[in-house]
């Protein structure tokens, strides 16, 4: 078995090589575009969870898979994603948070391995988010690796009052791009908690 379908996640098909996600006003609430427009996944953090809890849908509100964090406020942690269809987990995020840089680890859900990182670009950018009264209003801006380090993609923020961002993958080849896509996807929404 190939490692591309080792990760693939039933119900969806993300083989575009850019996405445009943005945040409702209210709550933590997304919706991933392709590059023609088409709504692709729906997703929100369920309220009032010990745990947080993310679900996504497709665009006709089918669920798709949902991300689970590993522990009770999980600042820094991990985050399971699972495929809702089979029940399998897919991988898991790892985040290591800190202060001058946010790193997440998309980890094999057996083994651990490494496939990926999602890092942020600019200690100085990381810090002012982190720090400044109303920091969270400056745009993520992450690259995506391989586990050699090898650039895969981008996620870009634009300066808004909601959430909006391009995902770019300019060489999946060495990783599984449907959990990568969908990481980047989750990962603002986590972020913002």
């Amino acid at each position: 078995m190939s490692q591309s379908s080792t990760y693939d996640i039933s119900g969806i098909d993300l083989s575009d090589d850019r996405y445009t996600v943005e945040q409702s006003l209210i709550r933590n609430k997304y919706k991933a575009m392709d590059a023609a427009g088409n709504v692709v996944l729906r997703g929100k953090q369920k309220m009032f969870k010990m745990k947080e809890q993310f679900p996504f849908v497709d665009a006709d509100g089918n669920e798709v898979f949902e991300v689970n964090a590993g522990g009770i406020l999980d600042v820094a942690g991990n985050y399971m994603l699972t495929d809702a269809r089979t029940g399998e987990d897919v991988v898991v995020l790892d985040n290591d948070f800190s202060v001058f840089q946010d790193v997440w680890t998309v980890r094999d859900a057996d083994s651990g391995e490494a496939l990926a990182k999602i890092t942020s670009r600019g200690a100085l950018v990381t810090l002012a988010r982190n720090l400044l009264p109303f920091g969270e209003l400056i745009p993520h801006k992450y690259e995506i690796t391989d586990a050699d380090g090898g650039h895969v993609g981008t996620i870009d923020g634009q300066f808004s009052f909601r959430d909006r961002y391009e995902i770019s993958i300019d060489d999946a080849s060495s990783v599984p791009k449907e959990p990568i896509v969908a990481a980047a996807m989750v990962i603002d929404a986590i972020q913002g908690n």
